[in-house]
């Protein structure tokens, strides 16, 4: 790994082969495919599954829930390690699907790196700028794979340029594709001189490798048709001219992304992408908290709560917070004190992640994303230390857009729904607000989708069939200021106020004119669109 030019202390060589990324993009560029052929090269499968099942193939490993297998998407990041060569992959497959987003800008918070996947004949799309975005405010380290290839797609320089305009950012190839839709026979691997050819006949078969010495080595010609040839050594010829060559230090900086082209389905470019992701991928970074940074090499352990997902095994009722461990060497049944409540937790059965397969930790290093099964004790942005009170800073809650009423169909079931809701809530799947006057509850999100996930989640999970209605409310607000100006506030727009799962006070507008009149009338009130998670 190459060594900035800081003086921080060198890794310990466990946590110094740790690379931690999430990949995103936009739904159906082949996210979730690429994640099975990580899987499947880290030899953590035998067979990758389709997306979309066939009959009786194997369904993917990394879409666990009964709505993402229905209807072939990811709602939910998931995450999973596996070993490729000398390194340790954590990686995190986040929904594409714009209706939930909330849970991928917060799963970026608990990465080092990120893998944006471009459609080839796509290119750029509206979800992927927003997510790059995210990724930018963080400074987050880029690297670009184009999938679909093997399909038609537009013409690399075309791709390219749009990735330097829409997202301003240099991009560097690191492979170029050798014709493209039926032509395609694979890529001329620029950073290591070798030709990789694509196997078409069987799509789990790692591509062969022709180590060649130069663009003028005679065995191109006996593997690559001679027009292809032609329009390859053009066309490299370019983008030697035009394109910044390969800088690491800026690659880490988040200002310059390498590209790799291929087709997940077809197993090819997986290999180099992950090759890339070892050799220039950054290793665990320091994480922002309060009252100071945590560095991954302190002995004493640390890590944060970055998602909670809830009844992943619906047999038990059970909940899992993904940590990331910020610092340290975890051991199970160690006892980490619980900064929020300030008490100690004995984390005695910790689960390492393979998809929806999970086996207990036995030992975890900074960088590395564990699952801490618990009864409702751990939520979204806690933090875990060896005592020290420290804060993991910057994991957001986000205002809902859309909001509803619920009701459950059997009115005597009402306690059941809160119970529900509230978990639901906790895991950051909704927000969920119980307004000051009136029963009943409202429900928050982001994307209409999620009603529907909810709804079939509550069904499924909690045998409770529930309703949702309009509600007079569009938007919800979080209100702070000085004790006093609150709740003089509060009195006087009781119909307007509830509190949210954490208690705190939660202004729901029906229109913007709402907002500007709190703002003119109220000056000590601030009302927020986002509120940190933590305690």
């Amino acid at each position: 790994m190459l060594d900035t030019a800081t003086n921080r202390p060198e890794l310990p060589p466990e946590i110094a082969r740790r690379r931690t990324f999430a990949i995103i993009s936009h739904p159906d560029a082949g996210k979730t495919t690429l994640t099975e052929k990580f899987l499947l090269y880290g030899g953590a499968i035998q067979m990758a599954g389709q997306v979309r099942a066939k009959g009786e193939a194997r369904r993917t490993r990394s879409d666990f829930m009964q709505m993402e297998k229905d209807r072939g998407i990811s709602v939910s990041a998931s995450a999973m390690s596996f070993d490729y060569n000398n390194f340790r992959f954590n990686l995190v497959d986040t929904p594409g699907h714009s209706d939930f987003s909330e849970d991928t800008y917060r799963t970026l918070t608990a990465v080092d790196a990120a893998v944006m996947v471009i459609d080839g004949a796509k290119g750029v799309e509206s979800q992927t700028q927003k997510l790059f975005e995210v990724c930018r405010l963080r400074d987050l380290p880029i690297l670009t794979f184009c999938n679909k290839m093997d399909r038609e797609s537009r013409d690399v320089f075309e791709i390219i340029d749009e990735i330097q305009e829409n997202l301003a950012i240099d991009v560097t190839p690191a492979s170029w594709p050798i014709g493209v839709g039926r032509d395609f026979v694979g890529c001329y691997d620029i950073l290591h001189d070798r030709l990789e050819l694509m196997d078409r006949a069987d799509r789990n078969k790692v591509a062969e490798s022709i180590e060649i010495n130069g663009l003028d080595d005679p065995k191109l010609v006996e593997h690559v048709p001679e027009h292809l040839l032609e329009q390859l050594k053009e066309e490299l010829e370019m983008a030697r001219e035009l394109l910044p060559p390969l800088d690491p230090q800026a690659l880490l900086d988040g200002t310059l992304t390498p590209i790799w082209f291929g087709s997940a389905i077809n197993s090819f470019g997986v290999k180099e992408l992950m090759d890339g992701i070892a050799g220039y991928g950054p290793e665990p970074q320091v994480q922002k908290a309060l009252p100071r940074e945590i560095s991954p090499e302190e002995t004493k352990v640390s890590g944060f709560v970055f998602k909670v997902q809830a009844n992943m095994d619906p047999k038990h009722r059970d909940r899992v917070a993904f940590v990331r461990m910020a610092s340290g060497h975890f051991k199970r049944g160690m006892k980490l004190t619980h900064v929020r409540s300030k008490k100690p937790m004995a984390i005695s059965n910790p689960v390492l992640f393979l998809a929806s397969d999970r086996e207990l930790a036995e030992e975890a290093w900074a960088g590395d994303i564990i699952g801490i099964p618990n009864h409702g004790q751990l939520r979204i942005g806690d933090t875990l230390t060896e005592g020290e009170a420290l804060r993991v800073s910057g994991i957001p809650s986000f205002a809902p857009e859309l909001l509803q009423g619920v009701r459950a169909g059997d009115p005597m079931k009402a306690k059941h729904l809160e119970k529900a809701l509230m978990q639901f809530a906790e895991e950051g799947a909704a927000k969920v607000f119980k307004p000051s006057i009136g029963s009943g509850f409202i429900v928050g999100v982001v994307g209409q989708l999620q009603f529907e996930v909810l709804a079939s989640r509550i069904e499924l999970e909690y045998g409770l069939p529930v309703r949702f209605d309009q509600s007079q409310f569009t938007s919800a607000r979080w209100v702070n200021g000085d004790k006093q100006a609150v709740d003089k506030f509060i009195n006087a727009n009781k119909q307007h106020i509830s509190y949210d799962h954490d208690g705190d006070v939660v202004y729901l507008t029906r229109l913007q004119w709402d907002i500007d009149r709190v703002e003119r009338d109220y000056p000590d009130v601030r009302l927020t669109a986002t509120k940190e998670m933590m305690t």
